[in-house]
């Protein structure tokens, strides 16, 4: 049974479709990336989840009964239970660190005053801010903010967590510890959560499936090694392997050698001892999914044909999933 189940919701703006028959099933404990273009829809998919958005047709489901559909709002209890990340941060200024954790129990009627900062300086000690309780927002770098934000949700004692793009306005480095964070709630407190990015870094650091939307669609989804490994639209490959070096190179004849979690062994070096022959590549990319490496590699083909029978042996022994394709297809 999954932990929320999206089925043919559907959702226009001023007449213009922003969600078209989307449906999507995740289950308990997943982290749950949601991959795409800026306007492609995913923002307005997870906050139909929690009832900021309505929409036209469909029905969400949580744990198998009906969460919200076009008849029907999502309860005062449930929204408790899906809580919700932001991009940036949105807490009050005028508030502390502790007074703005507080304000969610506030909002939800929890408990008496001294019950609610005993519940906030809790979330608080998990996020690890416990110590900037009484300082305010003004004074916080933005990664702090950001776990202020998460102790506000996390106060309410939720089972679903929904991020909005809760990274796209940090540094690297501060990105990192975010993730790291939400990847320890997961374990620790076993909380589902929807990772909404338009950044594939994000979406391979911490999720273990994804949905790749596009124009108002769900064009892909499924686990992420299996999404990463074999992209089938032209979307999903630029969103994936935006990275990529473009090459210049005429010739058509490319071999892209797929890797399933043994990206880190040294095949191209090996295969290039064993066959007797020089090899140009041309674009290479990896990616680190479950502590595995796995990845691409597309190599221009010998102008040879007894070399490139030797390749292509060599290859099929060594088990490597294989194929050709052209200069357009590597670059796209």
């Amino acid at each position: 049974m999954p932990e929320i189940s999206i089925k043919n919701i559907s959702k226009s703006y001023y007449g213009k479709k922003v969600l078209n028959d989307v449906s999507l099933d995740v289950e308990k404990g997943d982290i749950y990336g949601v991959l795409g273009l800026s306007g492609a829809g995913k923002s307005t998919l997870v906050r139909c989840i929690n009832g900021l958005e309505t929409f036209e047709d469909g029905e969400i489901y949580y744990k198998d009964e009906l969460l919200c559909s076009p008849s029907k709002k999502i309860s005062r209890d449930n929204q408790r239970k899906i809580q919700m990340i932001f991009q940036h941060f949105n807490l009050l200024q005028q508030r502390t660190v502790l007074g703005n954790v507080e304000l969610a129990l506030e909002f939800a009627h929890v408990g008496n005053k001294k019950t609610r900062k005993e519940k906030a300086l809790k979330a608080l000690e998990r996020v690890g801010l416990r110590e900037k309780a009484s300082m305010y927002p003004s004074k916080l770098s933005g990664g702090q903010k950001q776990r202020v934000a998460i102790a506000r949700a996390l106060v309410l004692e939720p089972e679903v967590i929904l991020s909005d793009e809760s990274t796209s306005a940090l540094d690297p480095e501060t990105t990192i510890q975010i993730l790291d964070l939400l990847k320890e709630l997961n374990k620790t407190l076993g909380l589902t959560i929807i990772m909404i990015s338009h950044q594939m870094n994000v979406i391979e650091q911490i999720c273990n499936k994804v949905a790749i939307i596009d124009s108002a669609k769900i064009v892909e989804n499924g686990s992420l090694s299996d999404v990463f490994l074999n992209p089938q639209t032209e979307i999903a490959r630029g969103l994936l392997f935006s990275n990529h070096v473009n090459t210049k190179l005429s010739h058509d004849r490319i071999i892209r050698m797929i890797f399933d979690g043994n990206a880190d062994e040294p095949i191209l070096a090996d295969l290039i001892q064993q066959c007797q022959i020089l090899v140009s590549v041309v674009y290479a990319d990896s990616k680190v999914i479950d502590s595995k490496v796995y990845g691409q590699l597309a190599i221009k083909m010998p102008e040879n044909d007894n070399d490139r029978i030797k390749v292509e042996k060599y290859l099929n022994l060594k088990k490597i999933r294989f194929e050709e394709v052209n200069i357009k297809e590597v670059n796209e």
